[in-house]
């Protein structure tokens, strides 16, 4: 013959107490014969969907702006230098090789004479 463990009467005692639970829910218990009344939307979801819509328009809103709002300070495209739709004639200058000309060429900027300063030769 086998002695019982200790283990045995705990279960044994559980399985009882579980039965007897068991049997205090009846159908009626399991399923209700009618469903529940309220709105349909909790107020919990209203928030939530009331708060996803705020954030989205905020985003959208920051967006905007940043892209729409320009600095008073943007640089403005320069004018042309002279008006496209008349043109200077076309002369030809002839050019001497191994003789530096005196005068700059309309094409090249005006070159500045090195300048001096007399607070610097102290």
């Amino acid at each position: 013959m086998s002695t019982p463990s200790p283990v045995e009467p705990i279960e044994e005692r559980l399985r009882t107490a579980l039965d007897a639970r068991a049997r205090l829910i009846d159908a009626h218990d399991l399923s209700p014969y009618r469903p529940p009344t309220g709105p349909a939307w909790g107020r919990r979801r209203v928030r939530r969907v009331v708060s996803a819509v705020a954030v989205t328009v905020a985003a959208a809103a920051a967006v905007a702006f940043l892209l729409l709002s320009g600095s008073p300070e943007r640089p403005r495209p320069a004018p042309p230098a002279r008006d496209p739709s008349t043109s200077p004639p076309a002369t030809s200058v002839p050019s001497t090789h191994g003789s530096p000309t005196s005068e700059p060429s309309p094409t090249s900027p005006p070159e500045t004479p090195p300048s001096t300063s007399t607070a610097t030769q102290r």
